[in-house]
């Protein structure tokens, strides 16, 4: 079995700070630690429940957060940024099953750990086909169209109900207790990891079903300001529809992933 892991930091076991996620910061080494281990944990678990392969898609902020001399050796990895498919980078067809590990909820939820939908300063919202999705949405449908299913989310509990909500029947690891943006009650981290990796196993007895939504796709990103929306317009092909929105639509679901990409990259 082919597992394909997208590891963030936001939801990782100890995280609860936008402060400890950012590179040149004083804590960011230590929530590197801490993601680290919480990718490890789920690579063991999905050793045990029979991966043949596994490979990691650094894929928070630089991209370059998890060293791979420190990573699982049963796992290759993907490190850098920018990469075509950003978050994603790395699916194919071949893979059984992708977890997303590290993962926070929506922009806008409460109580939930650095909400935040890619970025925290221009996105409000985003929909598509009228859904609204987050980093777990847009990026489980890319995951999606290779066949693949999301079977492990991994983050606080907030992140945990958006997961079962979009997904159904998803494996769902929540390894603290949000109570605010920058707050949240951290389950001791022997605790968090045997869950991690009992999560892990649980995932490939049951890998569920890959997210998908029928053609054409209608992105419709709402910016915080209208200056935000002013630049993101510039995508080619997009429409303003409103005046913090703006809309792109197409029958491929890479041409919309692309659009996102260059309307919040634009926007920041």
């Amino acid at each position: 079995m082919r597992v394909y892991i997208s590891a963030d930091m936001e939801g990782a076991s100890g995280v609860v700070h936008s402060a400890q996620t950012e590179p040149g910061t004083h804590e960011y080494e230590r929530a590197c630690a801490l993601m680290l281990g919480d990718v490890n944990a789920v690579i063991e678990g999905a050793v045990v429940g029979g991966a043949s392969y596994i490979l990691v898609n650094d894929a928070h902020w630089s991209m370059r957060n998890l060293r791979i001399e420190d990573l699982h050796p049963a796992a290759e990895l993907i490190s850098g940024s920018p990469k075509p498919f950003s978050m994603v980078q790395g699916i194919d067809d071949t893979f059984d099953a992708a977890f997303f590990v590290g993962y926070h909820a929506m922009m806008g939820s409460s109580p939930a750990t650095i909400d935040h939908t890619y970025t925290d300063d221009s996105v409000y919202r985003v929909t598509i086909n009228n859904v609204v999705v987050g980093e777990l949405g847009i990026n489980a449908l890319f995951v999606g169209l290779y066949g693949v299913p999301v079977s492990l989310v991994t983050g606080d509990q907030t992140l945990a109900t958006e997961a079962r909500a979009l997904l159904g029947d998803t494996t769902t690891v929540q390894v603290k207790e949000a109570y605010s943006r920058s707050a949240a009650r951290c389950f001791p981290l022997s605790v968090s990891r045997r869950l991690l990796r009992e999560g892990a196993q649980a995932a490939l007895a049951n890998p569920g079903t890959p997210f998908t939504m029928q053609p054409p796709y209608t992105l419709q990103v709402d910016f915080v300001k209208s200056s935000h929306a002013d630049v993101a317009m510039l995508t080619p092909t997009s429409e303003r529809v409103g005046p913090r929105t703006v809309q792109f639509v197409h029958n491929d679901y890479y041409e919309i992933y692309r659009a996102w990409r260059v309307m919040f990259n634009l926007a920041e």
